[in-house]
């Protein structure tokens, strides 16, 4: 599966606060190559997650999510959010340029080829991994003429025209 080249997401979701007037939630992030289309009418997507990873254990509690594809230049980006044992995402997120989704809250990067928001439809155990698949609420082209990230082969890539 290595030799079948992908796009690069960043996956996001706002985790709200646990009690009313207390602090903000959290944002939480995570670089997704195992993202595609799976309907136009009605329009629905699909990410595969990890099973037990922290973003399959929020959107299993949060219906909401957001979806950034991710351009060349955001190729830190990638790297940043898919880091093992990284940082709190909330330091990961503190230097990025981004907008916060008007449906689900969650951060939407600036300079992404697309944002997306979404909400879970329906998740489907698959092996180690989770499918959620998600109706498109909002869609969104930030920078639609840059060139992709792709992943192939175990690293990112810059697609050549």
């Amino acid at each position: 599966m290595s030799r079948l080249a992908a796009g690069v997401c960043l996956i996001t979701a706002h985790e709200p606060s646990l009690t009313t007037g207390g602090p903000r939630g959290e944002d939480a992030g995570m670089t997704a190559t195992a993202f595609l289309s799976v309907s136009l009418d009605p329009p629905l997507v699909l990410v595969s997650l990890r099973e037990g990873s922290r973003m399959d254990d929020l959107l299993a509690e949060q219906p909401l999510w957001a979806v950034s594809v991710l351009a060349d230049h955001q190729l830190q980006i990638a790297g940043r959010f898919s880091m093992k044992g990284r940082i709190s995402d909330r330091l990961l997120f503190a230097d990025l340029p981004y907008v916060r989704g008007e449906v689900s809250g969650a951060p939407l990067l600036g300079g992404a080829l697309a944002t997306l928001e979404c909400r879970t439809e329906n998740r489907v155990t698959a092996g180690d991994h989770t499918l959620v698949i998600g109706r498109v609420l909002t869609a969104a082209l930030p920078a639609p003429d840059a060139p992709p990230l792709t992943y192939f082969r175990g690293r990112y890539r810059h697609l050549s025209g």
